[in-house]
């Protein structure tokens, strides 16, 4: 399936892909900072929001279609504003979970098994607390509360948890990673290798996985 996506709307996730690969590649080339490299960055997620619009049909789009588009919106929002203030970059990102989180809580599992919802559970826990432990900042803390919110709820949804869940998960990890830099945690060098990889792989696999659900493509479990 991933392989139709990518052959029916290849100028887009390509598009996004050769992006986010200049970023990653490119971003301390003196040539590429600036303009250029604020535009490859937003690009990266911004086209898979274009993506998403054009690879649902009208009658699948609906409110969970739109809510999919927001959120990856505010995410691309959130990776230029970053660049420019950490903390209004922060802003968007909240937004953004927040409005994943209120797809996904749309989109429950019927049935959850124990080990979904003590994962859950930790997630919505332990991603805050992980967060202000690597950081020692409270601001990060709470801002991780909204991270871990969107992360437990996807991995209570019906959405594919190797798909969608994982791709949560790849977002709290690539995040902890930043919040490393910021306390007496040296991870060095992981955070300068991984944080772009695992962020951009996680919207990837979120963003594609709701696809496939909405087009029923995946079975709602």
């Amino acid at each position: 399936m991933a392989k139709q996506a990518l052959i029916e709307q290849r100028p887009w996730l390509l598009a996004s892909i050769t992006a986010a690969t200049a970023f990653y590649f490119l971003s301390d080339n003196p040539v590429f900072e600036g303009t250029w490299g604020l535009l490859a960055k937003g690009a990266s997620v911004g086209l898979l929001a274009l993506y998403v619009l054009l690879r649902l049909p009208h009658g699948r789009r609906g409110l969970d279609g739109a809510l999919v588009v927001a959120m990856l919106v505010l995410a691309a929002a959130g990776d230029v504003a970053i660049e420019l203030d950490f903390f209004i970059g922060g802003a968007f990102f909240a937004a953004a979970h927040c409005v994943s989180a209120g797809l996904y809580l749309r989109n429950l599992h019927k049935r959850p098994s124990p080990t979904q919802k003590l994962t859950g559970a930790g997630l919505l826990i332990g991603t805050p607390l992980v967060s202000y432990l690597l950081s020692g900042d409270a601001q990060i803390a709470i801002y991780a509360s909204f991270l871990g919110a969107m992360a437990s709820a996807a991995w209570m949804s019906h959405y594919p948890r190797y798909r969608v869940g994982t791709g949560a998960l790849l977002f709290v990890l690539s995040d902890w990673l930043i919040f490393s830099r910021m306390g007496t945690f040296d991870l060095a060098p992981l955070p300068d290798l991984l944080i772009w990889p695992l962020y951009y792989a996680g919207q990837v696999m979120i963003a594609t996985g709701i696809v496939q659900c909405l087009r029923g493509e995946q079975p709602v479990r």
